[in-house]
């Protein structure tokens, strides 16, 4: 908190990626709380092959989403569309 009781506080309190973080009066919510943690005590992020488990992926594998219709063609991008289509050698 600053010397005027304004904190640190997560917009609208939506845990939501790419949220704002803003200053607002203090009511010591969870989005305004937040933790200190020295980058000796972080956990390492997992390397090229390894399982990320937050996101549930291999970490910088490549990989094509499939659709589960007949046709089993792949999700590609065509110009700003995603689309399906078969597959066609393109790494999008």
């Amino acid at each position: 908190m600053n010397e005027k009781g304004k904190a640190m506080d997560v917009q609208g309190a939506h845990d939501s990626e790419n949220r704002n973080v803003l200053m607002w009066n203090r009511h010591n919510g969870l989005n305004q709380q937040w933790d200190i943690v020295y980058v000796k005590d972080m956990p390492d992020e997992p390397k090229k092959g390894e399982w990320n488990k937050e996101f549930n992926f291999k970490v910088d594998m490549t990989f094509h989403i499939v659709s589960k219709m007949k046709s089993g063609r792949y999700l590609d991008i065509l110009g700003r569309n995603l689309v399906i289509k078969t597959r066609n050698g393109r790494k999008s």
